[in-house]
């Protein structure tokens, strides 16, 4: 549900979408073609998204992106790790299109 209301959001701001099943796939689609936003959750299957922005950010290109976590995680603490991992920005769960679509707009301004 969430992934469908993302993947709604993103495009309408106009950005062509692809999405993945888990963090392992997302790096692989990330190798292939280096995109401009990547929108992933903290907890994923395979790797989470702390390991994933830490691999992405060691690809050549892989600096490039702007890396939203949507995450249910809100403490001080575990935004400062996404952060350092290499995350531009984060939003909490559960968000509505509003919400996403200003986080967004600030994240792609900056």
């Amino acid at each position: 549900m969430i992934r469908s209301l993302s993947r709604r959001i993103v495009a309408s701001v106009g950005f062509e979408v692809n999405e993945a099943e888990n963090g392992q796939e997302a790096l692989a689609r990330c190798k292939a073609a280096m995109p401009d936003l990547v929108l992933l959750d903290w907890d994923m299957p395979v790797m989470t998204g702390i390991e994933f922005v830490a691999a992405l950010r060691a690809m050549p290109g892989g600096t490039r992106p702007k890396v939203v976590f949507c995450t249910s995680k809100s403490g001080a603490h575990d935004i400062h790790k996404g952060i350092d991992a290499g995350a531009d920005e984060w939003i909490a769960k559960p968000f509505d299109e509003a919400g996403l679509r200003a986080k967004l707009q600030t994240v792609l301004a900056s």
